[in-house]
């Protein structure tokens, strides 16, 4: 494939930085563009610090460019189940700011992160915010004819992830406390996918064969979180006091994010795939890295 011109919408951000990463490992020149600077800025990436709600500075980020991975969001469902203007004006007007420059500078395609929440009654108003997102490039592809396709996230865990994971929570949380105080029941089940996994998919995505299309990217590691609670302890010693407060969420699923759906997308996996278990080993060296470095 040749080089491309890539901007990355949240490349600051634990998904969006890993991508950029995959991407200029490919020769692709990448351009970040977030709110905050990259601490993970690699050598040849470009830098922007914006926000998409400014339309002008989103317009001119895409001169030139290829292909835009739009990723900046307000992705935290927990935070969005609270803050509904923010997550609208963000996730909505910030998306329709993003489609109309790269409609206004010809840009090739866009590749937008979305999420398996989209046909579910659960996920509040994230979930909301995403489904009409959806909608916004459908109707801009059919009006205007912009390139575009539709990932849908599942459960990512891996490195550069911060307290809205709940992996990265829950790890954090073992290893500074020695417990662990889980609402849910343990019996809800997720399809993890490691951060790097995810972001290997996405480069093969720039293929002309994944145009027009709604893709899921979830993992092998379908798992309760009993077990990866169990997992956890055993890791550490089996010194973590794990303690149930027994409450189904209604912003999470229980045993899958879908009710009826009227557009179904295609299941895509990585092979090989990153380990479960050495994964969560990497993540709380980098949370105690963290903490030793704040004494």
């Amino acid at each position: 494939m040749k080089s491309l011109n890539i901007l990355v919408t949240g490349g600051a951000g634990f998904l969006g930085s890993h991508i950029a990463d995959e991407l200029t490992g490919e020769g692709h020149n990448v351009t970040l563009l977030d709110t905050v600077q990259s601490p993970y800025l690699s050598q040849g990436q470009n830098m922007i610090i914006a926000d998409i709600l400014d339309y002008d500075v989103v317009h001119n980020a895409m001169k030139d460019i290829d292909v835009v991975f739009h990723l900046a969001a307000l992705a935290d469902i927990g935070a969005a189940q609270d803050r509904p203007l923010d997550t609208m004006k963000i996730n909505v007007l910030g998306t329709t700011h993003v489609l109309e420059a790269v409609r206004q500078n010809k840009v090739k395609r866009i590749i937008f992160a979305s999420t398996i929440y989209v046909y579910s009654r659960t996920g509040s108003f994230y979930r909301v915010s995403k489904h009409a997102c959806e909608l916004l490039l459908e109707e801009y592809h059919e009006r205007f004819g912009l390139d575009y396709t539709i990932l849908r996230f599942g459960t990512l865990y891996g490195t550069r992830a911060n307290e809205s994971n709940s992996i990265y929570r829950l790890l954090r949380e073992a290893l500074t406390t020695n417990k662990i105080e889980f609402y849910g029941t343990g019996k809800e089940v997720r399809e993890y996918i490691h951060v790097v996994d995810a972001a290997k998919l996405c480069v093969e995505i720039l293929d002309e064969k994944f145009r027009a299309q709604t893709l899921i990217l979830t993992g092998h590691n379908r798992m309760k979180l009993v077990e990866i609670l169990d997992m956890i302890n055993e890791i550490l010693g089996n010194k973590i006091k794990v303690i149930y407060h027994n409450q189904e969420s209604k912003s999470h699923y229980m045993q899958t994010p879908y009710s009826y759906i009227p557009r179904i997308g295609k299941k895509i996996v990585c092979n090989p795939y990153c380990d479960l278990g050495q994964s969560l080993v990497e993540i709380l060296h980098e949370i105690d890295s963290k903490i030793e470095k704040n004494y």
